[in-house]
């Protein structure tokens, strides 16, 4: 799979319009893809096995996306084979008053990953430029000394993050971004089914209407987002996601690929410690 298709290049000035969220590439139906995305799957727990054992890197997957992108299902099936004593998943809804009480990049700074684990964020510290910067009342809330005016908030808030994921990266945390990307009118036929099955009808909340009108406004701010925070160590991937078989299979795919460019290790124990197998493994055997 060609990963560069899915890539924001760093410096390079996209538009989300020339990105088609139906694409699927050379897989025709969830048919062709399934038998890659397993295989994909078998070989993250095996990287998984060898990240957590090796204790030197740790992976930060950030999924952002539009209502009813599918994030929580692409997060499940994904993951589905890798040890959970391995995985941490944590969701970023409204702040709570303790969270508004520090910088905003607390409550995300404090679920990272511990080295040999994988950390996937369901939504991210990226919500402070994009809800925010769609609603700036939020801002207001958050009990800033000064905010700076016009889009310069936005150029400052930008900078931060970069600095904290070179900061993270240099530390030895790889970071993954992927944006699920869903075309209004898919949008529309999720909505519905969740309002049309009776099983999903606690998915739907009004406010995601209320959202919704705010599209393009969330366009604009994905887009000079993917602008300045693509970078070449913590890169972002836009995810085809109008269909959902292919945006597991995508991202499936780049975390493998990834977790493969790491050349990952068992580690190599001592001399010492080889004599002292082979002496256990006599005493077991000369066991009664």
């Amino acid at each position: 799979m060609n990963h560069n298709y899915f890539l924001v290049k760093p410096d390079t000035k996209i538009f989300l319009k020339d990105y088609d969220p139906e694409y699927t590439g050379k897989y025709q139906n969830k048919t062709d893809a399934l038998g890659v995305l397993q295989a994909d799957i078998e070989q993250m727990g095996k990287y998984q096995d060898i990240l957590y054992a090796q204790n030197t890197y740790a992976l930060l997957i950030i999924f952002q996306a539009m209502d009813a992108a599918g994030k929580d299902s692409t997060i499940k099936q994904v993951m589905s084979g890798v040890n959970p004593q391995g995985c941490q998943v944590f969701s970023f809804k409204s702040p709570s008053s303790e969270e508004l009480d520090h910088d905003y990049l607390w409550r995300t700074t404090k679920s990272l990953p511990e080295r040999g684990r994988i950390g996937i964020f369901n939504r991210s510290y990226y919500e402070e430029v994009l809800i925010a910067r769609v609603h700036p009342e939020i801002l207001n809330s958050q009990q800033l000394p000064k905010i700076p005016s016009g889009n310069q908030i936005w150029k400052q808030r930008f900078e931060e993050i970069n600095s904290f994921e070179k900061y993270l990266t240099n530390n030895g945390i790889v970071i993954l971004k992927f944006f699920l990307n869903i075309s209004k009118s898919e949008q529309k036929k999720r909505f519905l089914r969740r309002i049309e099955l009776p099983e999903k009808n606690w998915k739907f909340s009004i406010s995601d209407v209320q959202e919704r009108a705010f599209w393009n406004d969330y366009m604009k701010a994905y887009e000079d987002m993917f602008n300045h925070t693509s970078t070449k160590s913590a890169p972002w991937y836009i995810i085809p996601s109008n269909n959902k078989w292919f945006a597991r299979l995508a991202v499936s795919d780049i975390i493998c690929t990834t977790l493969k460019q790491l050349n990952l290790q068992y580690p190599k124990v001592s001399n010492d410690h080889l004599q002292h197998l082979h002496q256990a493994k006599a005493a077991l055997e000369n066991e009664d």
